[in-house]
């Protein structure tokens, strides 16, 4: 029989009895089930996989414009940056060198960085509308390194949506996913170009659904890092599925810090199939100012719980108006889908066909009521429009302050509750220095009302071109004074 060698006195030695205990030990623990913490440690995610199945899909899209680049000469702004400035309304550096101007200012200006992704293989990307927005000249790159020359099919600025073609056949699509079934904790990934950096990957989890961003959008909140250039990019789930477009940030600071918010990619696609068969999105209104129901009051007129939309307001001559929609209703169902909060309402309406017939339930002092109600559409966004050739006034505005502008329609001016005024169409030179932007109104110039574009033209046409003007602007519900300086 064979022993275990043993010293020369026949004693097992010391060291000898730590390594056997060393080794029972070690049996002892492989032998035990894994512990919560260890099982996790094995669980987290490896998105190895997700990327190459997702990343060839994956784009980046630089833009340029040939109008003159605002006044930015001499030292010049990083590209990679601009889209960071521009998104989250930070004026641009005004970099000028010793000369004053460039001489240059004429010749094509990087202006932007974005990213995108392929819906199908031959050649539509989608994208977010502020990533094309007044490009002259859109270049995809491919991750393969090959490079095209993209058009606009559509861009949709209330959802932030736009889809672009290139010329290309055989690309790998993205698969889309089901953003119902996404909840949160989930692992997600996106996948852009950050500052440039193109095919960059980063990671995080869902933090929330359907956190209320924008009137007609329902966002996903998540803390994956997201920056300037990853903007229209996707965010994938762990199945390699697009289930959202990374779209903005809430920071502070302006630069990430957590809190990232993508278009859910049903809704996206929506508007997707819109522009891609018409180029624009239509949409349904009924023509209310509406408000959300708070506690108090859901208590105090017998709702019982806060929901629905209270309206604020009606507006003459609208199909709420003609069904006998009233200032203190409260809307709770559109053809019996509930409407949770103030913000449902804007949605469900504007996904409903114009010219169709919708059945609203609304409280009205203690009683629910059905409401019939024919949708009509929402006025398009106007496309971005040059100074008339024969308007000499509008050509001497946009020389002297580097606007181009248009009249408001009534129906603009109903809504916004002014006599008059002019919407900015174009912006560059020194408006664009003084952060004016395209979609601002003009209220007045240095006190004067101003009432149309020809007059606009007019009293820019009388100014002093070497003495600051001082416009009166509208953004949004928000007014402010603006001061144009006169080139130097």
């Amino acid at each position: 029989m064979l022993r275990p060698a043993l010293t020369m006195n026949s004693r097992p030695s010391a060291r000898g009895l730590i390594a056997a205990a060393v080794l029972s030990t070690l049996a002892a623990v492989t032998a035990l089930p894994p512990t919560p913490a260890l099982a996790q440690a094995r669980a987290l995610p490896d998105f190895t996989d997700l990327v190459e199945q997702a990343g060839p899909s994956v784009v980046n899209i630089r833009t340029s414009e040939k109008a003159k680049s605002a006044g930015r000469s001499g030292a010049q702004t990083d590209p990679n940056l601009e889209e960071f400035f521009r998104r989250f309304g930070i004026p641009l550096p005004n970099n000028r060198g010793p000369r004053g101007n460039n001489e240059d200012d004429d010749a094509p200006q990087r202006r932007g960085v974005g990213s995108g992704f392929i819906l199908s293989a031959d050649g539509y990307v989608m994208t977010n509308a502020h990533v094309v927005d007044g490009a002259d000249e859109l270049i995809v790159t491919l991750p393969d390194k090959r490079e095209f020359k993209a058009k606009v099919i559509g861009a949709d600025a209330r959802t932030d949506v736009a889809v672009v073609k290139i010329e290309a056949t055989g690309l790998p699509a993205v698969k889309i996913g089901d953003v119902s079934k996404l909840k949160v904790g989930e692992w997600v990934m996106a996948i852009g170009s950050p500052f440039g950096l193109e095919n960059t990957v980063t990671a995080g989890i869902v933090s929330a659904k359907q956190r209320d961003t924008g009137d007609f959008l329902p966002f996903i909140q998540t803390d994956v890092a997201i920056n300037p250039g990853n903007s229209g990019g996707p965010l994938l789930n762990m199945r390699g599925e697009v289930v959202g477009i990374n779209s903005q940030i809430y920071s502070p600071s302006g630069g990430y810090a957590g809190i990232s918010f993508a278009i859910p990619i049903d809704e996206a696609s929506r508007v997707a199939d819109q522009l891609r068969s018409t180029g624009r999105v239509i949409r349904g209104r009924i023509g209310v100012r509406i408000a959300p129901v708070t506690k108090e009051v859901a208590e105090s007129i017998g709702l019982g719980k806060p929901l629905g939309a209270l309206v604020q307001g009606v507006e003459p001559g609208t199909p709420a108006e003609k069904a006998g929609i009233e200032a203190g209703d409260i809307i709770v169902k559109v053809d019996g889908r509930q409407v949770e909060k103030s913000g449902d309402l804007p949605r469900i309406i504007g996904g409903t066909k114009p010219g169709s017939k919708a059945m609203l339930q609304v409280f009205r002092r203690g009683t629910y009521k059905e409401v019939g109600v024919t949708v009509a559409e929402i006025e398009p966004d106007k496309p971005r429009a040059s100074a008339p050739a024969d308007a000499p006034a509008s050509s001497v505005a946009k020389a002297h302050l580097g606007l181009t502008v248009a009249d408001l329609t009534e129906a603009q001016k109903r809504e916004m509750r002014v006599r008059g005024g002019v919407r900015v169409e174009a912006v560059e030179g020194p408006a664009a220095r003084a952060n004016v932007r395209e979609g601002d109104v003009i209220l007045s110039v240095d006190n004067v009302e101003v009432a149309d574009a020809k007059q606009f033209g007019s009293i820019v046409g009388k100014l002093d071109k070497n003495k600051q003007v001082t416009l009166l602007v509208r953004r949004g519900e928000w007014v402010n004074y603006v001061v144009i300086r006169p080139a130097k």
